[in-house]
């Protein structure tokens, strides 16, 4: 059985592999941390590694769960858990990046910006793809996602680049 936070949610265990001075593999770090709940209050998000760039520089020794992100890193990609709280949702947005959300527990709705809809469950994997969307959990019980987003150039319409449309830019995150 997972350890609990005092909200309730399991704690998210990361192990941190790295080299030791002979360059023989070395478990670097391991905790276990708490999801922290956004400003919206739809989702808890925990952190779990950033890089700058694409590709990855695996002699970068920064911890990368304390560089500076938002929704997306620009240039790099960011990984992620991601709890979606009972009968919540996420607004509209889209984002410059191809995303994968890997559902661990539970059951999430991804809605298109069209109306349509699509349930995924645990162990099912959505690769979101730059499209305008939303995410919204119709059970009773928290939706676990650990997501992984690289940046991607904008999604060429008619030749033309869609806008991001980030929760942040309308202030509800």
């Amino acid at each position: 059985m997972s350890e609990l936070s005092d909200s309730g949610l399991p704690l998210v265990q990361r192990v941190v592999t790295g080299h030791d001075a002979n360059g023989r593999a070395i478990v670097k770090s391991e905790d276990r941390s708490p999801t922290r709940m956004i400003p919206s209050g739809d989702a808890a998000f925990l952190q779990i590694w950033t890089t700058p760039a694409v590709p990855a520089d695996n002699n970068d020794e920064t911890d990368g769960r304390h560089r500076e992100v938002g929704l997306t890193l620009m240039g790099g990609s960011a990984a992620r858990v991601v709890d979606m709280l009972p009968g919540q949702q996420s607004p509209m947005h889209r984002t410059n990046s191809l995303d994968f959300g890997i559902v661990v527990e539970g059951e999430i709705e991804l809605e298109l910006d069209d109306g349509v809809t699509t349930r995924v469950g645990k162990g099912g994997i959505i690769v979101q793809r730059g499209t305008n969307h939303l995410w919204r959990n119709p059970g009773d019980t928290v939706c676990r996602i650990a997501f992984v987003l690289i940046e991607a150039p904008a999604y060429l319409h008619g030749g033309v680049p869609l806008p991001e449309h980030k929760p942040e830019d309308v202030g509800t995150h």
